[in-house]
């Protein structure tokens, strides 16, 4: 066995138990709720599905990165819907269910619009037939490794939420237990090319996080409680989804590289935002409090 195929194998089974455990952990009500807040769903959509993808097009267009590690940003931005959404937004003191909700309904649509999107955007940074994905294959792949696992943790905990109880945590742990394996396997094995990293990348990756970051935040209705939830839903993209696309797209290229160096970059920086914000939010109330 390959190395990629073990990645490739690694990145699967990640996948799968990672939205079998969040599908675990949510009810069918909090993803109804969000789904019937037609104003917010359709604000989260084109956050995520247009502004992100057309931010990230712009600064590749600018930074003039190679082709494969292109791609590679290019698949993060297409894909949102991360699990670490609604943790963050609770650290933020967000609205939790709300971010819940979000990350559910984003990460099963973009079994759909990160195949069909990626086809559109790709082509745009070169005519190279070795940037282009097979939509049917994308679609297959994500439909069995993601919604499918999805759809079953959600019916468990429907119908059977005794069983999804006892399951939850043992399936998080084993979440993590996977997450970390995977990426440092990665790492090891594409060790040369995420120390060949320059200082002008994290400046690009800085500008997309912030970009990200501004499209949650401004798409979000005026005056809502539901800020907070769709900025961290929207800055924090679906890595594993991701890493799942490029592994099984572009093996062995710079692309899966870039999906792993941009989900880490993009992890640490926006715990450090949540913490801050949670804080300001402590603060503030506690000077509003101490005021009456």
């Amino acid at each position: 066995m390959t190395t990629e195929q073990l990645i490739r194998i690694l990145v699967t089974v990640t996948l799968v138990e990672m939205m079998t455990a969040i599908g675990l952990g949510v009810t069918l009500a909090d993803v109804g709720r969000t789904a019937r807040n037609s104003a917010l769903l359709i604000r989260a959509v084109a956050a995520n599905y247009v502004c992100v993808p057309l931010a990230t097009l712009a600064l590749l267009l600018w930074f003039r990165p190679p082709p494969m590690v292109a791609a590679g940003f290019l698949v993060v931005a297409v894909c949102p819907g991360a699990a670490y959404g609604p943790p963050f937004t609770a650290i933020a003191r967000g609205n939790v269910p709300v971010a819940v909700g979000l990350m559910v309904l984003l990460a099963g649509s973009s079994t759909i619009f990160a195949p069909v999107l990626l086809r559109l955007l790709l082509p745009l940074m070169t005519a190279s037939q070795a940037l282009r994905v097979d939509v049917f294959e994308v679609v297959t792949t994500l439909l069995l490794s993601q919604f499918l696992p999805l759809f079953v943790g959600l019916a468990v905990r429907q119908w059977r939420p005794s069983v999804a109880l006892t399951l939850k945590r043992p399936a998080d742990v084993a979440s993590t237990v996977l997450n970390l394996c995977t990426l440092g396997f990665i790492v090891v094995a594409r060790f040369e090319m995420l120390a060949a990293v320059r200082f002008q990348a994290f400046v690009g990756m800085l500008a997309l996080a912030g970009a990200t970051i501004a499209a949650g935040w401004l798409l979000a209705e005026r005056g809502s409680e539901n800020h907070k939830a769709m900025t961290f839903t929207t800055s924090v993209r679906n890595v594993a989804v991701a890493l799942e696309i490029a592994t099984s797209s572009f093996p062995g290229t710079p692309a899966v590289t870039a999906v792993l160096v941009y989900g880490l970059f993009q992890t640490l920086l926006m715990a450090a935002v949540a913490f801050g914000w949670g804080r300001a939010g402590s603060s503030s109330r506690s000077s509003a409090t101490a005021a009456a």
